[in-house]
């Protein structure tokens, strides 16, 4: 019972840090609250002290934020969770109603991933139900470019081009279900990219289990053996399609505010922005509560899935080097990943020379040509320019920050009890959140969408880690180590790491187009570079009001993004092999 009370507690603790952190924003800022809160009522009225001071007044300010936050907590326990700041509405009837948009629009996003991950895997489910997957050569180009797509991008061509030039969908509102399609679409298609190359990278191990060769043998139809196959497979995945569930619900500010969606991480960042306390901590506290019940939801679904081979250690171990289930690499998974790093370095050693701050009015929007073979902005700077030495920034503050992701992702996924309750709370923030809390406590500057990003990039790959090594405990293999008297370190050094590290590693390159486009969406919403810098995500804010009429000033950048994440993904396969093969 003492156990179970400390468990308890402390999957508690992050979550009130969280809302107490919230809370006391405006003073780690070193920020006036009232002076924040008049600006956002009235933009245009004078900040005499007279007007200060009757906000302080009204709001209680002069009490001290331990004592707003105590009354806040209070209130709470009678289903109150106060008034807005800005508004003076009661904030739990706004709250609420944001949620229920941010989830219709998540449930219908999920749909698209689940149909999106099921097209990826599509061609993998069909060999292997033929006992045809030797020499496979794996794919995945056409999925890492989906991955790479940035969601604001996305969303404003869909808009553009699907709701307003060709009329075929609502481009702008809420009003019912059929205008979730667009929003959907954006959100969806990376995600369910994601999701399937990381079920297609465990689907060959799982065809060459024991069971799939009797069940051939036995003539059983294909489908129930790919049937069977994706059962397999999907616990490993179910925490990690949890945090999407969350992240598409809290996360999706920039497809919000383009289609005008009045959810959740939309009144997440105004409140935000507005420091309006009390719409931030009910927002907050219902991120958490999401959390904590998609978490609830992938370990019911595991346990009716594998539940009794989990108790019983009855798992056979899906991690085989890569050459066993493939083949010995051909020529076009050697040469993939390398014509991909050579044409992304092509790209910035030609434009690395270039001035990309070099103003010239005269060319402004020129299409592509050979003085300019990216075309030019709305100033008349060279995009080739501008995106090559983005990259620098870009790609470097990318890899800095999936590194570090990785290594604490698997540190922390290693110790479950330790990391669930953080994996948790972190991923109920959003990275514009993130980003404003570190703005509060680190003063801003450039280094606030890196720290801010990396704050939350670790979880996907703790919870992959998590969920790999449950299964991996349950293995008949591991079980007859350790009943030969081997002990921790060894089955970890052993058994343990030679299976989980290859697919979270190859889940960490993966994730490199991702977290490329979390600072770039950062940079998109202001939060991130400023200008004149050449980073991405803010070359892509930039260009995004020319794009109908100089699409080439949006399509530059997106097209080199799409490219990192088709080098990301076809890599994935060699460093997973490698580490797989360095034990």
């Amino acid at each position: 019972m003492g156990s179970r009370g400390g468990a308890l507690l402390w999957r508690a603790a992050p979550a009130a840090a969280l809302v107490c952190g919230i809370g006391l924003l405006p003073w780690l800022s070193h920020t006036d609250p009232a002076l924040t809160v008049l600006k956002a009522r009235s933009a245009d009225r004078d900040p005499d002290p007279e007007a200060l001071a009757a906000v302080r007044t009204r709001l209680g300010l002069e009490e001290g934020p331990s004592v707003l936050l105590g009354r806040w907590l209070g209130g709470l326990w009678h289903g109150d969770a106060g008034r807005s700041w800005i508004s003076g509405t009661e904030v739990a009837p706004a709250v609420g109603q944001a949620l229920g948009a941010s989830l219709l629009l998540m449930s219908v996003s999920l749909v698209v991933a689940c149909c999106t991950a099921a097209a990826v895997c599509a061609r993998t489910l069909h060999l292997g139900a033929r006992r045809r997957l030797h020499g496979r050569i794996p794919g995945g180009s056409l999925s890492a470019v989906l991955a790479a797509l940035p969601e604001f991008l996305t969303a404003s061509v869909l808009a553009t081009v699907v709701g307003v030039r060709l009329g075929w969908l609502p481009a702008l509102g809420w009003y019912g279900p059929q205008w979730t399609v667009l929003p959907a679409l954006a959100l969806g298609l990376p995600a369910g990219a994601v999701l399937g190359r990381l079920l297609d990278d465990r689907l060959p191990a799982a065809f060459a289990e024991p069971w799939a060769s009797a069940a051939t043998a036995r003539g059983l139809p294909g489908r129930n053996i790919a049937r069977q196959a994706l059962r397999r497979c999907v616990p490993g995945l179910l925490p990690n399609l949890g945090l999407f569930a969350v992240g598409l619900t809290g996360g999706a500010v920039a497809v919000e505010q383009i289609f005008d969606i009045p959810g959740l991480g939309r009144t997440t960042l105004q409140a935000a922005l507005a420091q309006d306390l009390p719409v931030l901590q009910a927002a907050a506290l219902a991120l958490v509560a999401l959390a904590a019940v998609t978490t609830a939801a992938a370990r019911l679904a595991v346990g009716r899935l594998v539940g009794t081979a989990l108790r019983d250690g009855a798992l056979h171990t899906l991690h085989r080097p890569l050459h066993t289930l493939h083949g010995r690499p051909s020529t076009v998974r050697r040469i993939l990943p390398l014509a991909y790093g050579i044409l992304l370095l092509g790209v910035i050693a030609a434009g690395f020379p270039r001035d990309p701050l070099a103003l010239d009015t005269t060319t402004r929007l020129r299409p592509p040509s050979t003085t300019h073979p990216f075309g030019t902005d709305a100033l008349g700077r060279d995009m080739l320019a501008r995106v090559a030495h983005g990259a620098l920034d870009t790609l470097l503050l990318a890899l800095a920050v999936s590194a570090l992701a990785l290594v604490a992702g698997v540190l922390l996924g290693l110790l479950p009890r330790l990391s669930g309750p953080l994996v948790d709370t972190v991923n109920a923030v959003p990275p514009v959140l993130a980003a404003l809390l570190v703005t509060a406590l680190w003063r801003g500057g450039g280094a606030t969408p890196v720290v801010a990003v990396a704050v939350v990039a670790w979880v996907p790959l703790a919870a992959h880690t998590s969920a790999l090594l449950r299964q991996e405990r349950a293995t008949l293999h591991l079980a007859a180590t350790r009943a030969l008297g081997a002990g921790r370190w060894y089955l970890l050094r052993r058994g343990i790491l030679p299976a989980v590290l290859p697919p979270v590693v190859r889940h960490g390159l993966l994730r490199l187009p991702g977290v490329a486009l979390a600072l770039a969406s950062l940079g998109f919403l202001g939060l991130g570079a400023q200008p004149p810098s050449p980073e991405w995500g803010l070359l892509l804010a930039e260009n995004q009001p020319y794009a109908e009429r100089a699409p080439w000033a949006v399509l530059a950048p997106a097209a080199v993004l799409a490219l990192l994440g088709a080098l990301a993904v076809t890599a994935t396969g060699r460093a997973g092999a490698r580490v797989g093969g360095a034990r």
